[in-house]
């Protein structure tokens, strides 16, 4: 199903039920953020497992201070645009601030992400009351993605961008909203800036892979948004998970591929990347 980053061999379309295949088989997953055709294209010329148009796009692309202001018609849009240039990746669509506050709210974004977006899975943020959005989604045959540790539209309630579960009691009511999500239905589980025993604990008690972003190396697959990769300075600052693969392999296409072999072989993220 993968080959490394030989662009010469054709590579069948990733599926949301392969996912769990390449989980069960060790294959560690790659993913990147995008926000179009050009990029998306290259992405999947180099390997990218899954391509995420994240709300991430309103820092990085729209300027904004934060994601809060993403709208589902931006999400929508730039993932049109991104489909447009994917042939084998699977693309995800996140869900932006509130649009999934209720399920028949989230039936609605996921249908315009999905049918408008031509995207294969939604991501929202959280567990708790927002149970009842991905089991709804699910039970409609819509493939999610969940989002826990820190979670970016909830930095208002954070206070700001920190580590989460790093207290037991917190580290416990991680771990249990993990199998929450996994039992409400989500097929994939996105964990940010989770202590790496913490991420790497829920990574072998879930039937479910999980994608590590400041996680630590054991979750079944890595996520960096793209500008991070490229070493493109955004306004905000730096986190430690990043790394500048450009740095690495001195081209667009250079730095993703060795991404994805740092993904793959294991290599990256190491212990500097992540948390205690």
């Amino acid at each position: 199903m993968y080959a490394a980053t030989d662009t010469k061999t054709t590579r069948t379309a990733l599926t949301v039920p392969k996912l769990r295949q390449m989980k069960a088989e060790r294959q560690r997953i790659a993913s990147l953020t995008a926000y179009d055709a050009s990029f998306a294209r290259t992405m999947d010329a180099c390997g990218i497992d899954v391509v995420l148009v994240g709300d991430s796009l309103g820092m990085v692309v729209q300027g904004h201070a934060s994601t809060l202001p993403v709208t589902v018609s931006d999400i929508v849009y730039h993932s049109a645009c991104v489909a447009r240039g994917l042939k084998s990746a699977l693309l995800i669509a996140d869900m932006p601030f509130q649009s999934y506050a209720t399920p028949d709210r989230a039936i609605d974004a996921a249908t315009a992400m999905l049918a408008e977006g031509g995207a294969s899975m939604v991501k929202l943020e959280g567990a708790g009351a927002l149970l009842d959005s991905i089991r709804f989604l699910s039970e409609r045959d819509v493939p999610v993605c969940a989002h826990l540790g820190l979670t970016p539209q909830s930095v208002l309630r954070l206070g700001g961008y920190k580590v989460q579960g790093r207290e037991e009691a917190a580290a416990e009511k991680l771990l249990a909203d993990a199998h929450a999500v996994a039992d409400a239905g989500a097929d994939l589980l996105v964990l940010e800036c989770v202590p790496s025993a913490l991420a790497a604990e829920i990574t072998r008690s879930l039937a479910i892979p999980t994608i590590g972003i400041g996680a630590g190396p054991d979750c079944d697959g890595q996520i960096l948004v793209l500008h991070d990769l490229l070493g493109i300075n955004s306004g905000h600052r730096r986190p430690r998970f990043v790394k500048n693969f450009l740095e690495q392999g001195g081209s667009i296409d250079g730095a993703i591929r060795a991404f994805v072999d740092a993904v793959k072989s294991g290599a990256f993220p190491t212990a500097e990347h992540g948390y205690d």
